[in-house]
Formats: structure tokens, sequence, C-alpha cells
């Protein structure tokens, strides 16, 4: 049924004849397909409507095109109804990719990614125009409470008790009152080496294409630079970090201990959630290849808590997460 949607949907995108070939899936439920015809290759993406929706991926496309001049791909054709687009297709050149193939463009890469970033910071102002959901306080407990919900029963093998869970939550909660109030921004959400792809013919940020922005979100503006350095899936040099963050707070004038502060909150909070994740997709989604990131994650907390005012928060896991469970 669904294959059958699919092909009369590039029929009257006008594509056929056309041929289908598996491109990739990940971590929600959304498939992507590349095809061919007319001599030039295309992408589908497949959101089943049941599970995914579709129009905040066109709502933000068409944002970060016309309000920031930013690259994306050109929607070509939508069905939202049965959670079908079809997408200009960018390429292979994965960030990922071409740093496994040869990290030497490390540096350069980076740079442009933070370029994308300062971007959003001094365009903050079009993010009003745009009805984006606001990274609240709530939505920040909520997404770390993943980490007592499916990462420790995981990990213990038994349920964790609300008292627990509840001590977790109230350190938690003193934490996001210390959040410093940086400029809220276009918070790309996941901004990483697998979602972006690089577009040497164009210039500055735009030779960042972006793939994955339909959580979007008006947030603080620390949490996409740690996004893209504390990268979940590979390890980031030092070096590169240390001028990432050079390049980003210069050309941005955040002051650094206020941006070292939130970088450190909104980075604990983001490994929190994504430990979670990583384990739920693990057990309830059988996934289990996600499992394979959780050493880099934990190391990424462990930077996270160094920071001082995150001292309770890095007691607590001591106390409950042994060393054992993090390697």
């Amino acid at each position: 049924m669904r294959n059958t949607l699919i092909n009369e949907f590039l029929v009257k995108a006008g594509l056929a004849p056309f041929e289908r070939k598996m491109l990739a899936g990940d971590a929600s439920f959304r498939k992507y397909e590349r095809v061919f015809a007319n001599g030039k290759s295309y992408v589908l993406m497949d959101a089943p409507p049941e599970k995914e929706d579709i129009t905040p991926f066109i709502t933000i496309a068409t944002h970060l095109q016309q309000d920031y001049q930013l690259s994306t791909p050109q929607i070509l054709a939508a069905d939202e109804a049965h959670g079908l687009l079809l997408l200009e297709d960018l390429g292979d050149n994965l960030y990922a990719r071409l740093l496994e193939q040869d990290n030497s463009q490390e540096a350069e890469l980076y740079q442009t990614a933070m370029q994308v970033l300062v971007e959003l910071y001094h365009q903050a102002d079009k993010v009003k125009r745009q009805d984006l959901p606001v990274f609240t306080a709530e939505k920040m407990l909520a997404q770390v409470r993943l980490l007592t919900e499916w990462f420790l029963p995981y990990k213990s093998g038994g349920d964790v008790s609300q008292a627990i869970t509840e001590h977790y939550l109230a350190i938690w909660k003193r934490i996001i009152v210390k959040l410093p109030a940086l400029k809220p921004v276009l918070v790309l959400y996941d901004y990483h080496a697998e979602n972006i792809i690089w577009l040497p013919e164009h210039e500055q940020a735009k030779r960042a294409g972006l793939l994955d922005f339909q959580d979007a979100m008006c947030g603080n503006s620390a949490y996409d630079v740690v996004s893209v350095l504390e990268d979940a899936r590979r390890d980031v040099s030092a070096d590169t970090v240390a001028k990432s963050l050079h390049y980003y707070l210069e050309h941005t004038g955040i002051e650094e201990s206020n941006f070292q502060l939130g970088y450190a909150i909104m980075g604990a909070q983001r490994n929190c959630r994504i430990v979670g994740t990583f384990a739920r997709l693990a057990v309830r989604d059988h996934k289990p290849r996600y499992l394979d990131f959780m050493p880099r994650i934990w190391r990424h907390i462990a930077n996270d808590i160094s920071h001082p005012a995150l001292a309770e928060l890095k007691d607590w896991l001591d106390e409950h997460v042994p060393e054992e469970w993090r390697t």
C-alpha cells in the first residue's frame, strides 16, 4: 500500500519512468530514497503521517532559504497528507563521510558550520516570524528524564525508584535556572556531521547544506554549537573544537564566561537526553547500533559536568551511574 502511494506520488510529480534506490533511514521513522528520472537524481522523504509530520520540515526549509539565505534542499513536490516529499538531491558529500575519508578538511568544514550559527545569531530577530516552539525549561526537564526512564533501567535491569528520579529532576531544575540569558535564536536541534552536506560551489555559510531541521525551536544560542562539536557519532579534534569556539565567540561577541556556562548546561542537557534516547532506540525500537555511541556520549557528559555549575549533577551521576555503565 505504502509502495503504491509512493509510486503514484512520483508519477504525479512528473518523474515516470523512474528508478528508486534506498538511501538511508535514521533514528526517527523517516526513510529516504534516491530517485532517478529524466537523467537526474532526486531524494524522496518517506515519513508515515501516523508517525511523523512533514509540515515543520516544509516550513523551516522555506524559512531558512528565504529569510536566512542558507542552503537546504529545494522542495519539488509534497503530499503532506501521506507524508511524502520530493527534494533536490544535494549529493553525497556528508561532513561525516568526507571526514572519514580525509580528516584534513575538518577545520574548514567546522568553520563553515560555525558560519551558519553566526548567521542564525545575527539574524535572530527573524525567528519571531515563525511560530516555532520554544525550548522551555519544561521541555528540557522532560528530555533529561529519558536518562532515568530508559538508560538506568536498561543498565540496571530493574526499575528506578521515584526518589532517585525526583532527586535527579530537582538537580536539573536548579541547573536550568542558572542558564545564562543568551540571545534566543533558531535552534536547528540536530546539527551534526551526518546532517550537514558540503557544497563547495557556494560561498561562506551557504557551503553547509542543512538536511535535518524539522525539530527546530527558538532556544539558547549555545545549543547548536554543542550539538555539532559534541557529536555523538564522531570525535571532533580538540584543536577544531577550540578553533570553532573561538570563531563563534569572535564573530558573535558573546561574553566568554556566560557562553561557557550555557555551553556546559546545554551540553549536559543534550547528552543526558541522547543517552536515554539511544537506550530507548536499542530496547524499544530494536536498533542496537546506537549503543555503540554510548562511550563517546559519556565522555561528552564528563566534559560538560566538569563545569563548577554542574557539580551537583556530577555527584548524582557518580552515585547512580557506575563507570562500567559508561563504557
